[in-house]
């Protein structure tokens, strides 16, 4: 019998060479899987793939979502700012990093669309130089979001407060989306990829030593992740 999810299952394969987030139908149908199921707040987070031109939809009696996926793990494989890093490393780890990065794991979805014609949360994290798409230090400002304090990606996450608000809390966010094993000390703090540094500009890794820390820091989450993933849909069966 086919499985319902394949925690090892490549989106790369069925996304035809272009962004696995959008052409993967594979990676769209896990999603709605797993995320359709009751929130925190007690509603059912029942989302919708048959709208034209939108990826997931979710419709209260006063709210409406828009919802798109995004890598949350990232190798920094194809940047121009880490190829002297990228270079240092054996062929055969890249492929075995990206390898996991296409995996369930490394997936996680965000509201996409535009409030105010400001950028969304994705678009934000992977541009602000104080984040550089690292997920450990988006999961930071969210936890900063949800206790009230300031943080590079505070004025985008305030933008989609009604989304967080489905969570009531940092650990009703990170059950909900199965995240518990980037956090230490009962949800209290993150457990990063590399050392924190207080956000400071340029987060990607520097040199090959923080490379291979932050490397095996990610494919870690991601292989934990993935085995969350599984007995989740275990037991929901």
């Amino acid at each position: 019998m086919e499985k319902l999810i394949n925690i090892e299952y490549d989106f790369r394969t069925d996304s035809n060479g272009g962004d696995v987030d959008k052409y993967s139908s594979t990676l769209r149908k896990y999603h709605k899987i797993l995320w359709s199921k009751p929130l925190p707040n007690g509603n059912n987070f029942s989302l919708d793939d048959s709208k034209d031109n939108v990826y997931l939809y979710y419709k209260t009696e006063s709210q409406e979502y828009f919802l798109s996926s995004d890598s949350i793990v990232h190798t920094y494989s194809k940047w121009k700012r880490t190829e002297n890093i990228i270079n240092q490393v054996p062929k055969n780890e890249i492929n075995d990093f990206l390898n996991i990065a296409y995996t369930i794991g490394g997936y996680i979805i965000f509201p996409s669309n535009k409030v105010n014609n400001l950028p969304t949360i994705n678009m934000e994290r992977g541009t602000n130089q104080k984040i550089d798409d690292r997920f450990d230090l988006t999961l930071e400002c969210i936890r900063r979001y949800y206790n009230g304090e300031k943080s590079p990606l505070a004025e985008t996450l305030e933008r989609y407060d009604d989304f967080f608000k489905l969570f009531i809390d940092f650990k009703g966010y990170c059950d909900f989306f199965l995240l518990q094993d980037l956090t230490l000390d009962n949800y209290k703090k993150i457990k990063y990829f590399l050392p924190f540094n207080d956000f400071e500009i340029g987060q990607y890794p520097k040199n090959i030593e923080d490379y291979f820390i932050y490397k095996n820091n990610s494919i870690e989450f991601n292989k934990n992740r993935n085995k969350r993933i599984e007995n989740y849909i275990k037991n929901i069966l």
